[in-house]
């Protein structure tokens, strides 16, 4: 019998500031260092391989500020592409992006989901996730159970790589995983957390994403395009057969996050405004909640009338995003966009 203990959230300077990729790769093959350094992975892909999770410490830990936006996916291109004159792919980052792939835990009266509309100072999540296909999912692919958290205006996780049989003994299953020393306390509260709010899968979300990386002095800066936001509200399970995915967001929609270590580089906020992108809040996992009418339009529902498609990127007309409009509650809710995995 295990004994349960309460683990506090971890100051802001507690994390490393290092932003580790979030890659295929980076899940696949752990961090030998301590668990508070998120330091990258420098394999080469052909180097992951499910024994190198046996290693004795696969801890993440980091802290950044995020700022997103919803744009067309025409003018995303054209800003990636005039990012890459001052950024760098990420290594492990193919062209034409990876899969990421969420299975998020919430509690039968879905509290992460109201914390996130109340907009609570103190607010986290519980999910497991996979890069890369799901068709490449087996009892041993690597997964990341991970705790994301917003501490005021300062986004933090952590998690641990798991093979995925023990990721979901672990959360599903609710039983003590074996773990080295330093993973303790991140495991006991990943436990803790399920057994005392009685955690449930809800939703998997799933996207492509393409990212790139700062270089010389703006290390610190990463920016991610995910697009094809999709997903479901049954078959939690990676490795099902036929399940059915849909839209949660407007496939002409990519969400644009630009994630910093401290401060946002001018020349970041300089596009920003050329460009006429305006600051959204904006959350995948709200949006399939209510896109799957689990709860009502919250006041942070993208609705596709909003954002009308365009046959080419905008120049000199500003185009609001009034992603706040109050729903209709009393209103039917027409049912996602049905879309292959």
């Amino acid at each position: 019998m295990f004994r349960l203990r309460k683990t506090p959230a971890p100051r802001t300077g507690d994390a490393a500031r290092a932003d580790p990729p979030e890659t295929p790769e980076e899940a696949a093959t752990p961090d030998t260092a301590a668990p508070e350094v998120a330091a990258p992975d420098t394999a080469a892909p052909e180097a992951a391989a499910p024994e190198a999770l046996q290693v004795a410490s696969r801890l993440h830990s980091f802290n950044r500020y995020e700022l997103k936006y919803l744009v067309p996916v025409d003018l995303a291109a054209a800003i990636r592409d005039e990012l890459a004159e001052r950024m760098d792919r990420d290594a492990h980052s193919p062209v034409g992006g990876y899969g990421v792939w969420s299975l998020y835990y919430d509690t039968p009266q879905l509290r992460f989901y109201w914390e996130k509309i109340e907009g609570l100072k103190f607010r986290r999540k519980l999910r497991i996730r996979h890069y890369g296909d799901l068709t490449g999912v087996t009892d041993d692919a690597p997964v990341c159970v991970e705790i994301k958290q917003r501490v005021n205006r300062v986004t933090q996780k952590r998690r641990i790589t798991l093979p995925y049989a023990t990721a979901r003994e672990l959360v599903d299953g609710r039983r003590l995983i074996d773990h080295a020393a330093k993973e303790r306390a991140f495991v006991e509260e990943v436990l803790e957390l399920v057994v005392r709010l009685d955690l449930r899968p809800m939703v998997i979300t799933g996207y492509q994403r393409e990212a790139l990386v700062g270089r010389d002095q703006d290390t610190g800066l990463r920016v991610t395009f995910d697009r094809r936001v999709r997903g479901r509200d049954r078959d939690f399970d990676f490795t099902a057969e036929g399940a059915e995915n849909r839209y949660t967001l407007p496939p002409h929609l990519t969400v644009m996050e630009v994630k910093v270590n401290e401060r946002t580089p001018y020349w970041i906020t300089d596009l920003a405004a050329r460009r006429d992108l305006n600051l959204v809040r904006v959350s995948k996992y709200v949006q399939s909640v209510e896109a799957f009418g689990m709860a009502p339009r919250s006041v942070f529902h993208v609705r596709e009338e909003d954002h009308p498609r365009t046959d080419h990127p905008r120049t000199d007309h500003r185009a609001d995003h009034p992603v706040g409009q109050p729903a209709d509650r009393s209103a039917s809710f027409p049912p996602p966009t049905p879309v292959e995995a």
